[in-house]
């Protein structure tokens, strides 16, 4: 990498392997939440998630950058650790709110990687790549502070007793 547009299109790469992944992922967050308002949001958010990586093939093809062949180790280690979670032996409300523990794990990284990606679309003049991740920015804010809300509102209450 020798400027800022091969760390763009490579934090670009890297965004587009962590959406595949998290697409694999997402089902079986949606399978072991038992919390029926839980298991809702994490449906929501597969089909989001399916949105950004088809925002990211038109960037790929806004750009003429093929994003494929990178794999995120970031994401990789951080589903890994939710798998991990998933085999703990753990009641239903303790097991929900490690859920939304490993998923806002999963969309704090995601907040950075998009963030990242917007500052450097702006400085390099791609305004239209940045108007496509900025929207996807903000549903990955809005995806977090939903899943903050269901554990201050209710699920760690309902772990805690």
């Amino acid at each position: 990498m020798k400027t800022l547009e091969d760390l763009f299109e490579h934090q670009l790469k890297d965004l587009y392997s962590a959406e595949k992944q998290l697409v694999d992922a997402l089902p079986k967050m949606v399978k072991n939440a038992t919390d029926s308002k839980l298991k809702k949001a994490f449906e929501d958010h597969l089909k989001e998630t399916k949105e950004h990586k088809t925002r990211l093939e038109e960037i790929g093809d806004i750009l003429d950058l093929k994003l494929g062949g990178e794999t995120c180790k970031a994401m990789k280690g951080l589903i890994k650790e939710a798998e991990g979670f998933l085999e703990e032996d753990a009641e239903d409300a303790v097991r929900d709110a490690g859920l939304i523990a490993e998923a806002q794990r999963v969309e704090h990284y995601e907040i950075s990687g998009y963030g990242t990606a917007l500052r450097y679309a702006k400085e390099l003049g791609h305004d239209d790549v940045a108007k496509i991740l900025k929207k996807t920015l903000e549903e990955e804010y809005g995806a977090d502070d939903k899943l903050n809300k269901m554990a201050e509102e209710r699920l760690n209450r309902k772990a805690k007793a």
